[in-house]
């Protein structure tokens, strides 16, 4: 749960609502990025995947587009680019004396029923979240079930089942731990800078485990901890754990992540020490979660976080999916996230796309018009840099302000991926995060072969390099006429696929 956002936004959920005239801005709205159809949404909670449908649960305030009520937001889609949205499913518990806020957590299907919440030989879906109690200043870990297949929950009698008193304590995610027969439960300590792991066979009762940290960044509190089983390149018989954790930095928001062994009771980290492995090079990717899917499939979703100036009658999105894996790199082990839908098949059905082949670059940029002009695109690049140095694409551009583009690409000299956003939104992030970079290899030395994955949804952009080796996400607000894209780099071989995501 993004608390940390609250804090400045409480001021402005009041003001806002007595004296600002807010204004649509349909310019803005995400073309294939899930948003809410009016209010805030935030942390992704309970990701699903029933009946070939994937279920996205979410922090939500249904009431308006600012922070606050915070309950569970629900939506479902089958090929994760076109969202149904469906009522509140965990509204926020408001009795005679006490209100409690439905903060972020996770959901499962409890297929033996374990719970014993099911009724009629059928398996109930459990949702695990945090209760915050803003006037007792303290945040427990609430159960609920559902037996209409996750529409509506009914709160646990028996709340809270995990309660230690105290102010910042959040975050479950729980899944099922096959070779120990157990519940596992990561939660944050969010002040201590600790993930504590909790055990359960009924998903009612808990027993402390174990605690991770600190470790890695330290200087804010951490949220939002989940922690997978990944292969290591591929390899079936090869398997690593990884932990994520969310935080903030001098930059803003920021996730990490740790490599090592999971024994059912304690994660051992594989690179102790003070190394931070940072899971998105941008400002925006946040309190990302995992589909455990079927087989062994495991794909992130995370929370865009929300610039300015504000979007409305919503605020708020998700990242594009993306699927994980381990790989191993000269600097260790590594992760691989790889932007994903349902399957290529019905992205490339549901997007006209178009393919250039051997484009052979001197020293004039070229304009891709098949991307439509609509800032809502998706384009598969390589680029041979044999001897340039600056490779990549211009987007958001404005024929009447030439110097307002973003650009996006590769500085071969320094070996960066970069999205530099220092002249078009320079009044809309502060000047750390005008340019953002993260360190990435090429692919082939001898060519400087590099691989960018462009993914453009109106506000934001997500940029994979080298098949998801480094990503960097941010957010973004061109004005009406801002919606071109060209391609730049003196001397550069180049391949594309565009795919026009608007249609």
């Amino acid at each position: 749960m993004f608390k940390y956002f609250t804090y400045c936004l409480v001021f402005v959920t009041f003001t806002v609502k007595v004296f600002a005239q807010q204004t649509p801005t349909p310019q803005w709205r995400p073309a294939y990025h899930f948003t809410p159809p009016t209010g805030w949404s935030n942390d992704p909670n309970g990701l699903l995947f029933l009946d070939g449908k994937y279920n996205l649960y979410y922090q939500h305030n249904p009431f308006e587009n600012k922070w606050g009520h915070m309950s569970w937001g629900h939506a479902t889609s089958t090929d994760l680019l076109h969202w149904k949205n469906l009522p509140v499913a965990i509204p926020e518990i408001v009795t005679k004396d006490t209100l409690t806020y439905v903060y972020s957590g996770s959901a499962v299907v409890d297929k033996n029923n374990t719970s014993g919440f099911g009724k009629n030989g059928k398996a109930p879906i459990v949702a695990i979240f945090t209760a915050d109690q803003p006037k007792q200043k303290k945040e427990s870990q609430y159960i609920a079930y559902s037996n209409d297949g996750g529409i509506s929950y009914t709160q646990y009698t028996g709340n809270p089942v995990i309660d230690l008193n105290k102010k910042d304590f959040r975050d479950p995610n729980v899944f099922w731990h096959e070779p120990t027969k157990q519940w596992i439960m990561t939660v944050a300590m969010v002040d201590e800078h600790m993930v504590r792991i909790y055990g359960s066979k009924n998903l009612k009762e808990w027993t402390k485990l174990s605690d991770f940290g600190p470790a890695g960044y330290t200087k804010s509190g951490w949220e939002c901890p989940s922690m997978v089983p990944l292969l290591v390149d591929g390899n079936k018989s090869k398997i690593k754990w990884v932990l994520f954790v969310s935080a903030f930095t001098d930059r803003g928001p920021s996730m990490q992540y740790f490599i090592g062994d999971f024994d059912g009771t304690t994660f051992k980290n594989s690179y102790p020490g003070a190394a931070t492995l940072p899971v998105d090079g941008g400002d925006a990717f946040y309190a990302a979660i995992p589909w455990r899917l079927p087989n062994h499939k495991t794909t992130l979703l995370g929370w865009l976080v929300p610039g300015k100036p504000d979007t409305y009658p919503w605020r708020g999105q998700m990242s594009i999916p993306r699927n994980l894996s381990l790989k191993t790199t000269s600097q260790g082990l590594r992760l691989v996230q790889q932007p994903t839908v349902d399957s290529e098949k019905k992205l490339d059905t549901m997007a006209a796309s178009v393919i250039f082949k051997d484009i052979q670059m001197k020293k004039s940029d070229i304009p891709l018009p098949e991307a439509g002009n609509s800032n809502a695109y998706w384009i598969d690049a390589e680029f041979v840099m044999s001897t340039t140095k600056l490779a990549g694409f211009k987007i958001a551009q404005n024929k009447d302000m030439p110097a307002n583009d973003i650009i996006v690409g590769y500085d071969a000299a320094k070996q960066q991926l970069f999205i530099d956003c220092s002249n078009a939104e320079k009044n809309n992030k502060p000047a750390v995060n005008h340019i953002q970079t993260i360190p990435m290899r090429p692919m082939k030395l001898l060519n400087t072969l590099v691989k960018i994955q462009l993914l453009v949804d109106r506000n934001s952009i997500e940029i994979f390099g080298n098949n998801g080796e480094k990503v960097i996400t941010t957010a973004f607000y061109p004005d009406a006429k801002s919606t071109g894209v060209s391609i730049f780099g003196e001397y550069v071989d180049v391949n594309l696929k565009i795919r026009r995501m608007d249609k």
